[in-house]
């Protein structure tokens, strides 16, 4: 099918051109023969004058014959001053002047191609007139030629088809190649794109070498490959978080549900010796595990549905001073460098910092050091724990749903390992970013806002 379709274009294209290369001779060919049948026109008039001169020769030497030789020319006729006509060819023998029309009266020497001459009645001929100035009066010589033909001569005509032929031909074949050279690598990238299937990565078209369209659609069209290839990775990759994130849910939402039936059924083993008082508490824990997992999870769905969210002018430093104002287990010493004016969502960034806190307090040691600054432009937000910190290769990872180090599980058995992700979905919602930066202890989170102007 690509193959018919190609030469379809192809045929199409080399039509055309070899139809308009036919016009364009057509046109060039008129005007070929329209000068070269006015010049042989001349050409004839010339010679038919050579010969009428002959005989105005023998005029003016009184040495005119009755009968002329023709010459070969149709005819020829001497008319004297009064009109009438005292010698001839012997095809015009007895015939009367045939025309008035020439010689003009201001003119000595005059020619015409004239039609239906009473000597060639349907007929169109060359007349060359010629006056002869002797004492008796004026003498008019005419002599008759064939006019030349709108084709001039046949060879003309043969000449002229051939070279549109030939032409024609020329150019079909000339256009053809050009197109099969031109859509030889639209074949290829129109080959390779049929190869590519939904597991075909790493697939590219072929590029040519020229510099025209086509090679800037094959650049566009591996552009667009690669877009589409990373776009398969990616969603690959979000289904592969998301099925895991499913697990470690199910997981996580389980352990507190199963431990409430394990107490609840314990107690009704024994109800006589349940303390229903301390069953309801542990109970209880386990709820506030459960609805606190549920919290931020529907946190999460909220996030990656990128709800809209309520946006106002803040000073930073004085979202973190309240926050930090409430009492909690470690020392937590804030730093705030002058007023730190962003936009956002109050809410959002206070639950931001309050994850980050938490997280401080779970591992610090003795103290949480909280810093807010205006830099380049940035609002920086840091919460520094003096706690044993993290790892290089596993900063990136405290940043995953359910994802706590074994430290972290063994110091934290109640966590939902959400808080972290969630600050950093925040952050991103906000423009902003959540690492973990180097420090001489603890682990460092870093958040960067973009600043409002003060």
């Amino acid at each position: 099918m690509r193959a018919r379709l190609r030469r379809s274009l192809r045929t199409r294209l080399a039509l055309l051109a070899s139809i308009a290369m036919v016009l364009l001779n057509i046109i060039v060919s008129t005007f070929l023969l329209y000068g070269t049948r006015d010049e042989a026109a001349d050409i004839r008039t010339l010679e038919v004058s050579g010969k009428a001169l002959q005989v105005l020769l023998m005029v003016k030497r009184k040495q005119l014959p009755h009968v002329l030789d023709p010459s070969g020319l149709d005819g020829m006729q001497v008319v004297d001053p009064v009109g009438r006509p005292v010698s001839w060819t012997p095809s015009m023998a007895g015939m009367p002047r045939q025309t008035t029309v020439i010689p003009r009266p201001d003119q000595a020497n005059d020619d015409a191609e004239l039609c239906d001459l009473p000597a060639f009645p349907g007929q169109c001929k060359i007349v060359v007139a010629l006056r002869a100035y002797q004492s008796d009066g004026t003498w008019v010589i005419y002599a008759f030629e064939p006019t030349v033909p709108w084709y001039v001569t046949p060879q003309v005509i043969v000449f002229l088809l051939c070279m549109t032929a030939g032409l024609a031909a020329l150019t079909w074949f000339g256009v053809s190649r050009i197109v099969d050279k031109t859509l030889a690598p639209v074949s290829r990238i129109t080959t390779r794109l049929a190869e590519i299937t939904a597991d075909g990565g790493g697939m590219r078209v072929p590029v040519p070498e020229t510099d025209d369209e086509i090679r800037g659609l094959a650049e566009t069209a591996n552009q667009t490959l690669e877009r589409l290839e990373t776009a398969m990775r990616q969603q690959e990759i979000a289904i592969e978080r998301q099925r895991r994130f499913a697990g470690d849910a199910s997981h996580d939402l389980r352990s507190p549900i199963t431990a409430m039936r394990a107490q609840v059924e314990g107690a009704m083993l024994h109800p006589e010796e349940t303390d229903w008082q301390e069953t309801g508490t542990e109970v209880l824990t386990s709820l506030d595990r459960l609805q606190a997992i549920v919290t931020d999870l529907l946190t999460l769905t909220k996030l990656d549905a990128e709800a809209p969210c309520r946006r106002e002018p803040l000073d930073l430093s004085e979202l973190v001073v309240t926050e930090t104002a409430r009492p909690r287990t470690k020392r937590v010493v804030t730093a705030t460098h002058g007023s730190v004016a962003i936009t956002g969502d109050r809410l959002q960034l206070a639950r931001l910092l309050t994850n980050l806190l938490d997280n401080a307090e779970r591992h610090a040691e003795t103290q949480i050091n909280v810093t807010v600054r205006h830099e380049h432009g940035q609002a920086v937000l840091e919460v520094l724990d003096d706690g044993a910190g993290i790892a290089p290769d596993q900063r990136e990872f405290v940043f995953e749903r359910f994802a706590r180090l074994d430290d972290s599980r063994n110091r934290d058995a109640g966590g939902t390992g959400l808080g972290l992700p969630i600050a950093r979905e925040i952050a991103t919602a906000h423009h902003g970013t959540l690492t973990i930066e180097d420090s001489d202890t603890g682990a460092r989170f870093v958040l960067r806002l973009p600043a409002s102007p003060r």
